[in-house]
């Protein structure tokens, strides 16, 4: 049975995330004090004009049909457990049937905009002071955006806080990769998904375990 990585793994991991996803150290501009708990995300630097072809969240070009991402995972949905679909490595990917998304990846667009749209914009399209996660998770290893995401990332002139304790994220991590997954590889355009799949018995029974714990 697939379960969400545990907190404890992927705190003693955070140093190896660090070191992984280390880039440039460009200036950036912090974050409005009013924009939130959240103010001052960033995974990473945020992209810029001419950004160098190594960071992590330039722009990603994705042909029709393509299904191998920059960092080599296939996407291709196989198996669906807890109602979410999983690819043949057994990690989180989409699943869209004609114009309905899984409900996990439409969770996913709701979960990003109810925690981290207001540092990582919109979509996921990135802002002035934080990166542009739907290009990041195409180049990006799968278990290193749940470190960072769950341990928080010290960088110059930002600051991305820990969300492996706030339930709200951690419990729908999972949600959220795949959402930016769909978006990065240009499978769902920007915006709410007009249509979603329902939302299964297991999906229920697995949110409801993590919610309480």
């Amino acid at each position: 049975m697939k379960a969400i990585t545990s907190l404890t793994a992927l705190v003693l991991g955070a140093s190896l995330a660090a070191t992984a996803l280390a880039q440039d150290t460009t200036t950036q501009t912090p974050p409005p004090a009013e924009a939130g708990a959240g103010a001052a995300a960033a995974v990473e630097p945020a992209a810029t004009p001419g950004a160098a072809a190594g960071k992590t969240d330039a722009p990603v070009e994705m042909t029709e049909g393509q299904t191998t991402l920059p960092n080599g995972m296939d996407i291709t949905p196989v198996t669906q457990e807890n109602g979410r679909w999983y690819n043949a490595e057994g990690i989180p990917t989409f699943k869209i049937d004609g114009k309905v998304v899984d409900f996990a990846t439409f969770n996913g667009f709701r979960r990003y905009h109810a925690e981290c749209h207001v540092c990582h914009g919109p979509d996921g399209e990135g802002s002035t002071y934080a990166p542009a996660l739907k290009n990041s998770v195409l180049r990006m290893d799968y278990y290193q955006f749940q470190e960072v995401v769950a341990s928080g990332r010290q960088g110059t002139n930002s600051v991305m806080p820990a969300f492996g304790t706030n339930k709200n994220v951690w419990c729908y991590v999972d949600d959220i990769y795949v959402y930016l997954l769909a978006h990065g590889t240009g499978e769902i355009g920007r915006g709410r998904p007009a249509e979603r799949g329902e939302k299964t018995d297991e999906y229920k029974a697995q949110e409801e375990s993590c919610m309480s714990m």
